[in-house]
């Protein structure tokens, strides 16, 4: 069983390493052509785009996870726009780009705000008021750019930017989800970057552990067979030396292990769904001890000028401020259908009417009336009797009407698709499709099993359970068997 579980040691080990330093190794870029058939960019799918911006008559941006291009009208030419972007495809993967009234372009990154200096023809990263470089949202009101983080709300006027930590929401309880304190617990996040390497040094260890009881195993086996004395000796001291430190730091580090194991089983299903929707009371002293009642929850803003108030879509639901964020936060009595993976598609309509996308589908949600219309469909939403998971039958990843006036949605298994029915969007240009794709997200999709499923199917989120349940057991019975010899 042990010698099963290896493989799976090593790869969820050296990926989680990786999946802790994203700055670090973010421009390391692998091809898409070595991963299995669903990696490959067909028909703008796997969240290549995140939107399109237009700018004039004929220049169009789309930009997500292809980086940003600049087209035309009619999206037949295409023409890379990512100079000034540090080298790696994870740096040039834009969330939301805006074009002022003043005429100033700016793009939201997972690593900061840049800012396109027309002069130089190259973009500009710029120097924010906050710890936090992911940009969720842009938007403009009035000579205000309002830059949402995944914790703050920056605002810029001119040069000038300054933070704000949004009010907390109404009946606000101080807790927060224990999948989030599960998260950064398995992470090392929990006590910053110094959390983060003890992690990395469990992982370390597990890849000791995982080579030395190989070697240990192994030479056993060929001590059993007719060997030299030479060989035998030489045989004997590796499984002594190897025995040695595989007890010593296997017994040292145990509980940290059993600690990382533990948490990383409750963070993908099926067991993710028995803590799902729990909430804990926070850790004291750790990062998620903040008087912040939105660490890390934002991700789209709007301001709904016939009715004068913000409204912000959050990992807990909408809520609105119609004070300037003077007092708490409001939710709305109706919440549109929106997966925890966050808001993708957020475009006020009318003075009632928003635009909402998201892995569960793409709806219109009118916050006068409270009726949700599944724009795909065109049929009134009805909420399930019984929640399941968080995904619906369109993952729409984007959605824009900046190609001959025409609705286009972006799934992330089917890709683009009009919702009008009237014309096919364009093809991809093989220039893009060949874009390569991450370290960091291949690391992520080892680490959370998805890369098995093409060998297995739907059964591919067994993998992290089962391979955790094994690793528990080896573990614990690795030092029952240590305390009860030494």
């Amino acid at each position: 069983m042990s010698i099963v579980v290896i493989f799976f040691l090593l790869l969820f080990s050296f990926s989680g390493i990786v999946l802790n330093h994203r700055a670090l190794f973010s421009s390391i870029d692998i091809s898409r052509s070595l991963l299995p058939a669903e990696y490959s960019y067909k028909n703008w799918n796997n969240a290549s785009v995140a939107g399109t911006l237009k700018i004039n008559s004929d220049s169009i941006f789309i930009y997500g996870n292809i980086g940003i291009w600049l087209t035309d009208s009619n999206f037949t030419n295409f023409k890379t726009f990512d100079k000034g972007f540090e080298a790696g495809i994870d740096n040039k993967k834009v969330g939301k780009m805006i074009f002022t009234k003043n005429k100033e372009l700016f793009a939201a990154t997972y690593f900061g705000l840049f800012q396109y200096n027309f002069q130089k023809e190259s973009w500009q990263k710029l120097s924010l008021p906050v710890h936090e470089n992911r940009i969720t949202d842009l938007f403009e009101k009035g000579d205000t750019l309002f830059v949402l983080t995944r914790s703050y709300l920056i605002t810029k006027i001119g040069q000038n930017m300054q933070s704000l930590i949004l009010p907390q929401p109404e009946n606000y309880d101080n807790k927060i989800g224990l999948f989030k304190t599960l998260w950064v617990i398995h992470s090392g996040e929990i006590y910053g970057e110094l959390g983060k390497i003890i992690v990395d040094l469990m992982g370390l260890v597990l890849v000791f552990l995982s080579v030395s009881g190989f070697i240990i195993f192994i030479n056993k086996v060929i001590l059993k067979k007719n060997n030299s004395a030479k060989n035998k000796k030489r045989l004997i001291q590796s499984v002594r030396w190897n025995l040695k430190w595989h007890n010593k730091i296997g017994w040292i580090t145990t509980i940290l292990l059993i600690i990382t194991t533990l948490t990383g089983m409750f963070l993908r299903p099926p067991l993710l769904v028995a803590i799902a929707e729990a909430k804990v009371g926070k850790i004291p002293f750790s990062k998620l001890d903040t008087d912040n009642a939105w660490f890390d929850k934002l991700r789209k803003i709007s301001y709904n000028s016939e009715n004068q108030y913000f409204i912000i879509a959050t990992s807990d639901g909408f809520y609105y401020s119609n004070d300037f964020f003077s007092s708490k936060l409001k939710r709305f009595d109706s919440q549109p259908p929106a997966s925890v993976m966050g808001v993708t598609v957020f475009e006020q309509i009318d003075s009632s009417q928003y635009l909402i996308g998201s892995f569960e589908g793409l709806y219109i949600w009118n916050i006068e009336t409270d009726f949700i219309l599944d724009y795909i469909t065109k049929q009134a939403y009805r909420p399930p009797l019984q929640k399941g998971p968080p995904v619906g039958l369109f993952l729409i990843t984007a959605f824009s009407k900046d190609f001959k006036n025409q609705e286009i949605a972006f799934d992330y298994n089917f890709g683009a698709f009009n919702l009008n029915a009237n014309s096919d969007f364009v093809k991809m240009p093989q220039v893009i499709e060949n874009q390569f794709i991450s370290l960091w997200n291949v690391s992520q999709e080892i680490h959370t099993g998805r890369i098995f499923q093409s060998i297995l199917g739907i059964f591919y989120i067994l993998v992290v359970p089962l391979v955790g349940f094994i690793t528990l057991f080896i573990l614990i019975s690795g030092f029952i068997v240590w305390y009860k010899k030494y």
